[in-house]
């Protein structure tokens, strides 16, 4: 056996430095096995994504490509790697979970289970969307507000709610020292999410005395997530929520407070997703932008931003939800990953009404398991200097700032809101991401990949109706969910759903690809896709179609086998009674052969919903 010196050499001192130019001649090599050529930044460019807000992510990211400003140090200017020194290695980040419920009593049931098995923070639906403010005392019976930081969501009515939770503190003797959370006074927020327009004194007013003599409350939340639910892309969402805390800073200085005072009444809340580098870098761009804020207003020392990181809304699905669980899992590891001062996860079953027990367990347990096992927070911003990071910070953070200073020109936030340039600037990059939803180039498993007609939803108690009225709430999942409830409607009417006959061409080895292909796409619309038997020919196509109670027809196999077969198999699916055949691949493959093709970058919703118009399923 050979020992190796322990000379303090590189492990890979023998071999020889790789240039870019080589990586770039083997991506060449690759990409020319897949029938296309490009040379040089031509190849990388190839494998490059584009991202919303004109980003673009590159396959390979390297110190020499990479070079972004520096990011400082955490608990320092511009907080890019975090706003406390420590970050939150201590004791890992606020686990917050929201608590919706109209009825006090059973909130407080809720939120003292959840407290005693592992959430650290109570966020509270308050008003029309939640329970009474008078209920506030009777929902918080029991919690030690000395230990679980609050925050409140009461749209309209903040001030009731924000006076209630002040009167409980001092009535339950918590000192205001040790009073800590969020009054979440949104007044601009409210108005994105209803149109109604609220005067900002009232949040003033508790600004300044919670500045006076409560100094680990939190007055004023900058919430992004109306925006984020209305279709924005992570650009936007920042840039919106520089503007609205812009906005407070106005009001709150020209109420009488100083810059570093009023900065340190903010809160600021954004939306994860299970995308999660763009995440980790939206809210490292989101601390280093408000830094530049306060510094401009000469205050550059009070610029660290707290933080609330909340599981997106918009990518949660109906169907399948038990996949949420794993967007959520992600999302959460991203907040935490970029520094997130509190993280809500929301339950999977979110989108079906309030969720039950065990969701709840299910979505505190996602913080426990990243920080007690994963050991998530240990390192303070973990993901710094990853070349990728840091240029995809960078690159939002200008796109962001660019948005920003739009909306400012337009008069600010208020002004933007109601001039409508607001919601036709985010309706405008919504529709842009439906046609890739549509085209299923942004996937969502099991809705619009990997569907499954036969599950059974579990079934909740409706949730109180959320605020409406101003800016629209999307959902990942919605063109394919109205195309789902045409079918399960027409199953509930007839006993069976609409159905299409798989015509595979071959051997397995030549159909299966396209075989699922079609079968994945029919099902997203809840269309059963019958494939039996597993392969047809030109003898036996017409019995086996006859036989599966179809109407349409899709043709499942390889070019070479469509150039033999596709005409004849039409021709039998035709003669037994189909009314549309289907092939599964490039346009052109079999013209004259066949009515239609279905292919990868189709528009799927379009197709899906013709074929059950067709079907005769009712809208």
């Amino acid at each position: 056996m050979t020992v190796l010196p322990d000379d303090g050499l590189s492990l890979a001192a023998e071999f020889p430095d790789a240039t870019h130019e080589q990586w770039q001649r083997l991506v060449e090599g690759v990409l020319r096995k897949s029938g296309k050529e490009a040379v040089g930044s031509a190849a990388e460019d190839a494998l490059s994504t584009q991202l919303q807000d004109g980003l673009r992510t590159r396959p390979l990211y390297t110190a020499a490509t990479s070079a972004a400003p520096d990011t400082g140090l955490p608990g320092f200017a511009p907080y890019v790697r975090g706003s406390r020194a420590a970050g939150n290695s201590a004791t890992g980040w606020d686990v917050r979970q929201r608590l919706v419920h109209t009825d006090p009593a059973a909130l407080n049931t809720a939120a003292l289970a959840d407290l005693e098995n592992g959430v650290t923070s109570l966020w509270l639906a308050v008003g029309p969307g939640g329970i009474p403010v008078s209920g506030l005392a009777r929902a918080l019976d029991g919690v030690y507000l000395d230990l679980a930081p609050v925050a409140l969501d009461a749209g309209a009515d903040y001030a009731g709610a924000a006076r209630e939770l002040l009167r409980l503190y001092a009535e339950r003797g918590v000192a205001p020292q040790d009073a800590r959370g969020s009054l979440g006074a949104d007044p601009l927020g409210h108005e994105a999410r209803t149109g109604e327009a609220l005067d900002l004194a009232a949040a003033v007013d508790l600004a300044r005395e919670t500045a006076a003599g409560w100094p680990g409350l939190r007055a004023l939340a900058v919430d992004a997530l109306p925006y984020h639910e209305a279709g924005g892309s992570a650009a936007e969402e920042l840039g919106l929520s520089l503007a609205t805390g812009v906005a407070y800073l106005r009001a709150l200085t020209d109420g009488g407070l100083g810059v570093e005072a009023a900065l340190g009444r903010l809160e600021f809340r954004y939306a994860a997703t299970a995308d999660q580098f763009l995440s980790i870098a939206k809210l490292r761009a989101a601390r280093r932008l408000w830094a530049r804020i306060a510094e401009a207003s000469g205050a550059p020392e009070a610029g660290a931003q707290r933080q609330h990181a909340v599981t997106s809304p918009v990518m949660m699905t109906r169907r399948d939800p038990w996949v949420n669980m794993l967007r959520t899992t992600v999302a959460c590891m991203a907040a935490g990953v970029g520094g997130a001062d509190s993280v809500t996860v929301l339950p999977f079953d979110h989108e079906l009404g309030l969720p039950d027990a065990f969701a709840r367990r299910i979505a505190r347990n996602t913080s426990t398991v990243l920080l007690e096992e994963s050991h998530l927070a240990r390192v303070v911003d973990p993901a710094g200097g990853s070349w990728y990071v840091e240029r995809l910070t960078d690159e939002l953070a200008h796109a962001a700032w660019e948005f920003f200073q739009t909306v400012e020109r337009a008069g600010g936030l208020p002004a933007a809101l109601r001039s409508g340039q607001v919601a036709e600037r985010l309706a405008a990059t919504w529709a842009e991401r439906t046609k890739a939803l549509a085209k299923r180039r942004e996937p969502v498993t099991g809705v619009s990949e990997f569907p499954n007609l036969g599950e059974r939803l579990p079934e909740r108690e409706p949730a109180p109706a959320a605020p409406s009225g101003g800016l629209p709430r999307v959902r990942r999942d919605e063109a394919y969910e109205a195309l789902r409830a045409r079918s399960d409607a027409h199953l509930a009417a007839t006993g069976s759903r609409p159905r299409i006959f798989l015509a595979a061409l071959g051997p397995a080895a030549a159909h299966t690809a396209r075989a699922t292909f079609a079968a994945n796409l029919f099902q997203a619309g809840g269309i059963e896709a019958v494939h039996d038997p597993v392969s047809v020919d030109p003898d036996t196509a017409g019995a086996a179609f006859a036989a599966s109670g179809a109407a349409m027809a899709v043709l499942c196999s390889s070019d070479a086998l469509y150039a033999e077969q596709a005409a004849p198999v039409a021709e039998a699916l035709r003669a037994a009674g189909a009314t549309t055949v289907f092939l599964a691949g490039r346009p052109g493959s079999a013209d004259g052969a066949v009515d239609e093709y279905v292919f990868a970058g189709c528009d799927a919703v379009a197709v899906l919903s013709s074929v059950l118009d067709r079907m005769g399923v009712a809208r």
